[in-house]
């Protein structure tokens, strides 16, 4: 756990002492300085996004499905069908984007890195008009600007981080947050596909609505006491409303549709 996280998780508890501790001097140095302020390991919204995404996408097939047909035996093949396909287009998008990010990042740097050997004028300017914005101004500003830009490894990071507001991307993490989107998608696609296993269709698909309900607003409940710390109950409840609803719209155009001959 960065030093970061340790100071929200005892901001969201109000304690005091450890927000405190946090911010000792030396921890705050060790971490500016080893970069750990700035880990880009999976996430929790990465958890989130892959098995939200499974579980409502699911749900949405497999009720529309079994408002369409009285066959079990279908609604479990278009669920699992589903289910597989999700899942691995949630891990490559999430690879891809990671990537894509990675080479905007590497462009934008490459771009930043030219303008300040060929137009160093000009990205003084941009230095002084972004130092301008945060309230310096007179010798302050001037010592700013000539002191960021007389190290260039330190004129560009400025330039990425506040002009741009990009930090560097591994594309290491790339496969694993892949990987981890692609099985959090897996595991809640599963959820609403269980009780077909189980249950006769009538009785599964109640099964599974208050299942993937519960489901959905536990990980809203979850995610917000993680996060904001804060409106727990009503964040579970709006997580668990949009999910429904976007199930639901696969269950009307199931019953749009219905097949007899099954």
């Amino acid at each position: 756990m960065t030093r970061i996280d340790k100071a929200r998780e005892a901001f969201l508890v109000n304690n005091i002492e450890q927000v405190k501790e946090t911010h000792h001097k030396t921890k705050i140095h060790q971490a500016i300085h080893h970069q750990e302020a700035h880990n880009r390991e999976f996430t929790l919204p990465e958890i989130i996004l892959g098995g939200q995404d499974g579980l409502v996408n699911v749900l949405g097939v497999i009720l529309g499905v079994a408002a369409a047909t009285s066959s079990k035996d279908l609604v479990l093949v278009a669920g699992l069908a589903a289910t597989f396909a999700e899942s691995i287009s949630m891990g490559a998008v999430a690879y891809t984007s990671k990537i894509a990010e990675a080479d905007y990042y590497q462009s934008e740097y490459e771009r930043e890195k030219w303008e300040i050997d060929n137009v160093p004028e000009g990205e003084k300017e941009e230095v002084r008009a972004i130092y301008e914005d945060y309230g310096f101004k007179g010798k302050i500003l001037d010592e700013i600007v000539e002191k960021i830009t007389s190290d260039k490894e330190v004129w560009l990071k400025v330039m990425m981080e506040q002009e741009l507001k990009l930090e560097p991307v591994d594309r290491k993490q790339a496969v694993s947050g892949g990987i981890i989107v692609g099985i959090s998608s897996l595991a809640g696609s599963l959820i609403p596909l269980v009780s077909f296993f189980i249950f006769p269709i009538k009785a599964a698909i109640v099964a599974s609505i208050i299942v993937s309900a519960l489901t959905l607003f536990a990980v809203g409940f979850y995610k917000a006491k993680k996060t904001i710390g804060r409106n727990l109950i009503k964040q579970g409840v709006e997580m668990m409303l949009i999910g429904m609803i976007s199930a639901f719209a696969g269950y009307l155009i199931g019953s749009l549709f219905e097949v007899s001959n099954f």
